[in-house]
């Protein structure tokens, strides 16, 4: 009898500037709200277009996700976002309408302003309250980047 091979995930990427606060955040609250609505198919990664790799996830960051139960990646590494990358995602979603112009025309890319009426700004450098907003700002979008891109035929059985 022969075995179905499973087919490729759909890869949706968060695009930031250096891949340590807001992508990354986005990529774990994305991963966890998936997850919530049994919604499979998708694999979520994060990516900065001036990554700077070695670096770790910003603590603050990783204490905004902590205070709102949201797992991430111990191991977590900021990545450079890479043309080939780009290229082989399904969504690319970057969190400023400068981002998403510095990457040129590709179909698959998008903004949080274009989806959701609004930037995300870098809290880089900023106390805790401004990465906790931050944080809020991108959950709140997420179901429309749910409703839009994954699809209910994409769902798992119950």
């Amino acid at each position: 009898m022969e075995q179905k091979k499973a087919e490729p995930k759909k890869k949706i990427i968060f695009v930031c500037t250096g891949n340590t606060c807001r992508s990354p955040m986005a990529e774990a609250a994305l991963r966890k709200e998936l997850r919530r609505r049994k919604i499979s198919g998708y694999s979520v990664s994060s990516a900065g277009l001036r990554a700077e790799v070695g670096s770790g996830l910003s603590p603050n960051s990783a204490q905004a996700l902590a205070e709102a139960k949201i797992p991430v990646n111990k191991s977590f590494k900021p990545k450079q976002l890479t043309e080939k990358t780009v290229e082989g995602a399904y969504l690319v979603v970057c969190m400023t309408e400068r981002h998403r112009l510095a990457l040129g025309n590709y179909s698959n890319v998008t903004s949080f302003p274009l989806l959701c009426g609004r930037e995300i700004p870098d809290p880089y450098g900023q106390d805790i309250d401004v990465y906790r907003v931050t944080l809020r700002r991108i959950r709140e979008c997420l179901p429309l980047i749910i409703e839009r891109y994954c699809t209910p035929e994409e769902r798992e059985e119950n």
